[in-house]
């Protein structure tokens, strides 16, 4: 096995993998104590955690918009991001980029024998492996354990719900989530006060999440999409009204919206 991709390998220089060695550098540069940007100097890995999360969901939009001159600089603010993680534990000497790199081409090569083993267990090793190292190094015993708490709270209804179905927690066909979805919106509309009406909305959107994954529907993608077709429409909305659109009552707001779904074309008759 290559220096690349030992599990084990001592820490190395974030320098020594030179494809990335200008960048890291310059990060360098940036968070030296006495002659580097103040702000870069002043961060750690919470302060920094929420920008990783934004230009990770800025890669995902080039993706879904195809823009790729786009993807290839948000993909860059995304390695800038670990750059900078990788900057920060090397200051703190616990790891350095080339560790991280080291990491996950074994974790790569460990959870692929299909490729790069005796051949053995096909794709679905994957999952089967990943839950042994998660039971090999988490103390929390749960179904549930390892789950992270910083996820969307749409994904992580999905991956939660998705880790009760392994151990047999789950509705045996769509039936059951569907009627889910019907109760659960009765108990919005029972609910009494707005503490109440929260909660019961959680557990609607959670029932919804449920039934698109037994649908085989990616809840995530399907909002975004919801997303994308309310903005387009809404915007032809405006572009059809032109100034006066806030000033429209209601009516006439839907009336445009109407004509938005049919394409900007005018009802019949």
């Amino acid at each position: 096995m290559t220096d690349a991709v030992r599990p084990h390998a001592p820490a190395r220089s974030m320098a020594d993998n030179a494809s990335v060695a200008p960048l890291v550098a310059i990060m360098a540069r940036l968070r030296d104590p006495v002659d580097g940007c103040p702000w870069d100097v002043a961060q750690n890995f919470r302060t920094i955690a929420p920008y990783t999360i934004e230009e990770a969901y800025e890669v995902a939009d080039a993706c879904e918009r195809d823009d790729m001159a786009a993807l290839k600089d948000e993909l860059g603010d995304l390695l800038l991001q670990v750059v900078f993680h990788s900057r920060m534990a090397e200051e703190a000497g616990t790891f350095a980029l080339g560790d991280v790199v080291d990491s996950i081409c074994a974790k790569m090569i460990r959870r692929h024998p299909h490729v790069f083993g005796d051949g053995s267990g096909g794709p679905g090793s994957w999952e089967r492996i990943k839950a042994e190292e998660r039971k090999a190094k988490e103390p929390d015993p749960s179904a549930l354990a390892g789950v992270a708490l910083s996820l969307p709270a749409l994904l992580r209804a999905e991956k939660l719900q998705k880790r009760a179905a392994r151990v047999g927690f789950d509705w045996p066909d769509e039936e059951g989530p569907r009627q889910k979805i019907e109760e659960e919106l009765a108990e919005v509309v029972e609910a009494t006060d707005a503490a109440h009406v929260e909660e019961e909305i959680g557990d609607l959107l959670f029932a919804v999440v449920n039934w698109a994954r037994h649908k085989r529907v990616d809840p995530e993608v399907a909002l975004r999409a919801a997303n994308a077709k309310f903005e387009r429409r809404f915007r032809a909305m405006e572009a059809m009204a032109g100034d006066g659109f806030a000033a429209l009552d209601l009516d006439a707001k839907e009336a445009l919206w109407v004509r938005a779904k049919r394409g900007g074309k005018p009802p019949k008759g």
